[in-house]
């Protein structure tokens, strides 16, 4: 008799459920996609603005200047299992805010193989207050900042999202938010192969699991998962934005047809892609 680990899962096919590569086999020219479509960008626009929002030396972000300010703000946090990737291959979406008027920002932050993922968020979480304490300082409209995640950074938005900003003595800083095909309760993620370098522990598992955080949440959400992500994925989305919805706040769920969890965030790219679609209207940007 198999024995269950999670829901209808054993262990090997819950391990496989968290492992985005077992369902995209290509997933590396993917992944060398983002690099070479954000230095064709830098080709276009420029080398961006290096922010720093912290001392350590991976606290920067490159800022993506639109020709006027003040202008709203779209903050990109990259996937790659919290453990991979960066902002320089964080810049592809960047084209298309600018010219729409909108500045964006690709943060980096540490890898958790480096310090634990609570650090990790704690970092995300101080790049959004810098960016919002130092709003007029870079010309961006304050009431306007809004966040993007892709994957492990669709987890670090929603945990962005669903911070009591009071507690940090900071108004809430964030207008809207888009989640990308990402991870909001870590229960089973702590049961996976992944925990082996999360080391996740009973506190952070109820500490970094934004579904379980919901009431925090104050401006409109969009949750967004691909057709062929995992089916882990996908009812994690679901079951997000329905406890979102049961919390009184603004959330929309979508699920996108025809797209992997790895090609779905290229349509943010695109204005007039699904996901560039709908934070432009989020973000009351028009087609340039």
């Amino acid at each position: 008799m198999t024995n269950k680990v999670f829901l209808d899962y054993d262990q090997a096919e819950l391990d496989r459920q968290y492992n985005q590569r077992a369902w995209v086999t290509n997933a590396d020219e993917h992944i060398r996609r983002y690099a070479t479509m954000s230095e064709a960008v830098r080709a276009r626009l420029g080398a961006p603005e290096t922010i720093a929002y912290g001392a350590a030396a991976t606290e920067t972000l490159d800022f993506y200047r639109a020709a006027r300010a003040p202008a709203p703000l779209a903050m990109f946090l990259h996937g790659g299992a919290w453990q991979r990737l960066s902002k320089r291959e964080s810049g592809f979406a960047a084209e298309a805010f600018v010219r729409a008027g909108a500045h964006f920002a690709a943060l980096d932050f540490t890898a958790v193989l480096a310090v634990s993922l609570a650090d990790l968020v704690d970092q995300v979480r101080r790049a959004v207050v810098f960016v919002y304490r130092n709003a007029e300082r870079h010309g961006i409209a304050r009431d306007r900042i809004h966040l993007v995640g892709h994957s492990s950074g669709g987890h670090l938005a929603a945990c962005a999202m669903t911070t009591d900003w009071a507690a940090l003595d900071v108004p809430q800083p964030i207008k809207g938010g888009l989640c990308v095909s990402g991870i909001y309760d870590l229960r089973p993620v702590r049961l996976s192969a992944r925990n082996e370098y999360l080391r996740l522990d009973d506190a952070g598992e109820e500490a970094l699991s934004p579904r379980r955080h919901v009431d925090c949440v104050a401006c409109p959400l969009i949750v967004a998962a691909a057709e062929f992500d995992a089916p882990e994925f996908r009812r994690q989305a679901r079951d997000f934005a329905a406890a979102v919805a049961c919390a009184g706040a603004t959330v929309r769920h979508v699920e996108v047809d025809g797209f992997n969890h790895f090609d779905i965030i290229d349509t943010l790219a695109d204005p007039q892609g699904i996901l560039g679609t709908l934070i432009f209207e989020q973000m009351e940007l028009s087609i340039p």
